[in-house]
């Protein structure tokens, strides 16, 4: 019972929530990314290269046969190895963006807490107690005494 006991303790802690929630936002935040990637970016950038389809993109390692389709698919399909360099500009194109993003939002909150800490900082400390307020608090106690 004590090792449920530990778990529910540790789960509801709020890094443990909050790691989660992050998780669950990262990865629809991710497929927004891969989307923009893929379908704005990736087609502009293969038509600079003259193909429209950059995915596609490869550098064929050993011969292709006379009979297979010269697509990525179709040649990985017949065994020719393949230097899928399409794929990987997409998902390092992906990894880019996602990466400045996060430096971005990183950022913000760095100034946010400069901001937070310097507001704090700014704020006055609670006056400190007078001579007369601590002859009065002697009196009180010594009035409560008797």
């Amino acid at each position: 019972m004590s090792l449920l006991k530990d778990f529910k303790a540790f789960a509801v802690k709020g890094n443990v929530v909050d790691l989660a929630v992050a998780v669950i936002i990262g990865g629809a935040f991710s497929g927004i990314v891969k989307s923009l990637v893929d379908d704005v970016i990736m087609p502009v950038v293969g038509r600079i290269f003259g193909s429209l389809d950059f995915s596609n993109l490869y550098l064929p390692l050993a011969d292709i046969p006379a009979n297979v389709e010269p697509t990525l698919a179709a040649v990985k399909a017949a065994g020719v190895p393949v230097l899928a360099y399409g794929s990987f500009i997409s998902v390092l194109i992906n990894f880019i963006i996602l990466a400045f993003i996060i430096f971005m939002m990183v950022r913000q909150v760095g100034k946010l807490t400069a901001a937070l800490a310097k507001e704090e900082a700014a704020a006055p400390a609670a006056p400190a107690p007078t001579p007369e307020d601590i002859l009065l608090l002697r009196e009180i106690r010594d009035s409560l005494k008797k």
